[in-house]
C-alpha cells in the first residue's frame, strides 16, 4: 500500500523507532528515548514514530522536535485519547494498526527497537517476519537497553537451534546496547550487505 499524498516529501534519511508509550518506565529509558530523538536531529535524519506523547514515544518525538528535527508520527484514530497525539509534529491519523505500519514501514530506512511492551514486541517480531520472508532488507536495530530485549533474542536464536529458523537469520539485526551504538550503526547500514534469508 502506497504512503498516502498528505506526507510531506523528505529526502534524508528516516529511521523508524519502536518503543513503548507507558510512563511508569525507568527514567533511564525516557532519557535514552530522548537522546536518540535528539541524535537524529543532529544527523539531520527524520524520526518515523508511533504519533503518541507519552511514555518512551512522546520523550523521543518531543526531543527531535526541539533540537530542530523532522518528525513523522502515525497514529490509528482509536488510539487518539490514549496514546495522547503529539500534533506539533507532522502527524497521520489513520484508520488502523495495519495502516499505521505499513505507512511507518514505508517511510522508513531503518528500523530501531527500544523498550516497549507488548505493541513494540508485535512490530518488531513482524518487521523481522518481513525480513524472514525477504520483503525488505531494511537494517533492525535492538536498542538492548538494560538487556531489556535478552529474552526475545534468546528465543529467536532457540529457533535458530531447533531447526526453525535459518542460521543466516542472525544477521538480520543487530544488537547495540547504547544509544550511540545504535546511532552508528544507522549511519554504517547503507554499507551492510542484504543477505537473503529464506533460500527454500
Amino acid at each position: 500500500m502506497s504512503s498516502p499524498a498528505t506526507i510531506q516529501p523528505f529526502d534524508g534519511k528516516s529511521v523508524c523507532l519502536f518503543c513503548g508509550s507507558s510512563e511508569a518506565v525507568h527514567p533511564d529509558y525516557l532519557a535514552a528515548a530522548r537522546a536518540f530523538g535528539e541524535a537524529t536531529a543532529e544527523a539531520g535524519w527524520r524520526l518515523v514514530y508511533g504519533g503518541g506523547g507519552v511514555g518512551l514515544m512522546g520523550a523521543s518525538a518531543r526531543a527531535a522536535h526541539a533540537a530542530g528535527g523532522r518528525v513523522l508520527g502515525v497514529m490509528p484514530g482509536f488510539l487518539r485519547s490514549r496514546e495522547r497525539l503529539f500534533d506539533e509534529v507532522e502527524t497521520l491519523v489513520v484508520p488502523s494498526m495495519h495502516e499505521r505500519k505499513t505507512i511507518m514501514y514505508d517511510q522508513s530506512d531503518a528500523f530501531v527497537v527500544a523498550p516497549g511492551g507488548v505493541g513494540t514486541l508485535e512490530e518488531a517480531i513482524e518487521i523481522l517476519s518481513w525480513k524472514r520472508l525477504d520483503l525488505h532488507a531494511k537494517p533492525v536495530i535492538f536498542l538492548n537497553l538494560n538487556g531489556f530485549w535478552d529474552a526475545l533474542l534468546a528465543v529467536m536464536e532457540h529457533s535458530i537451534e531447533e531447526g526453525m529458523t535459518p542460521a543466516s537469520f542472525r544477521q538480520a539485526w543487530v544488537v547495540c546496547n547504547t544509544v550511540a551504538e545504535a546511532i552508528e550503526t544507522v549511519a554504517a547500514a547503507d554499507a551492510t550487505p542484504h543477505l537473503q534469508h529464506d533460500r527454500r
